[in-house]
């Protein structure tokens, strides 16, 4: 019997399935992690905010939907506005402060569901060889596109930010980060 999809077991997951939400956590945790260490630069905030977005995907699984995108970019997003919440949060961010909401206390606790290890050995390697195919797909972009996707996506900088840094419009900018990823997609489908 062939592994469900992620988007199959995220469905499942918004039918309160724990199962998948373990399967989903297992096929996903090492990218998600890879995802905040390089935009917290800390490991223990990166585990932190891990949390955060796996009891995201546990209550709002119902709103994925597989006809606007994959899975895992549905899951890249949870995870990346997670780690900009908590950049925005720290004292450093520049007049950009929000809290967090508390959770819901009616809410089912996904955290029980979640293994209490990290990710396995075989997750890792696999989490490096898609990481070397991003880096690779990377350097066919233009080297100050390259450097717009990793400031918008990996860093969070704003798009003023980057039209500050590159010296071009707004929507220059926006222009260059769909055209990017959109290459970036195609070369990762490859």
């Amino acid at each position: 019997m062939s592994n469900p999809s992620l988007d199959d077991l995220l469905q499942q997951v918004a039918r309160q399935d724990r199962a998948a939400f373990r399967a989903v956590y297992g096929q996903s945790a090492p990218k998600l992690m890879g995802v905040l260490l390089r935009m917290l630069g800390s490991r223990d905030e990166a585990e932190d905010v891990l949390q955060e977005v796996y009891i995201r995907v546990w209550r709002r699984a119902v709103q994925f939907d597989a006809a606007r995108g994959q899975a895992m970019g549905w899951l890249i997003a949870i995870a990346r506005n997670a780690a900009l919440d908590r950049l925005r949060a720290r004292p450093e961010a520049r007049g950009m402060r929000r809290t967090n909401s508390s959770p819901d206390p009616d809410a089912p606790d996904p955290v029980a569901a979640l293994p209490s290890h990290g990710p396995d050995a075989e997750g890792l390697l696999a989490a490096r060889g898609e990481m070397a195919r991003v880096i690779d797909c990377f350097g066919e972009l233009e080297p100050d596109r390259a450097s717009a996707v990793q400031g918008a996506y990996l860093m969070g900088l704003s798009y003023q930010d980057l039209a500050d840094r590159y010296g071009v419009p707004i929507n220059t900018i926006r222009t260059w980060l769909r055209r990017s990823l959109q290459r970036l997609r195609e070369c990762l489908e490859r």
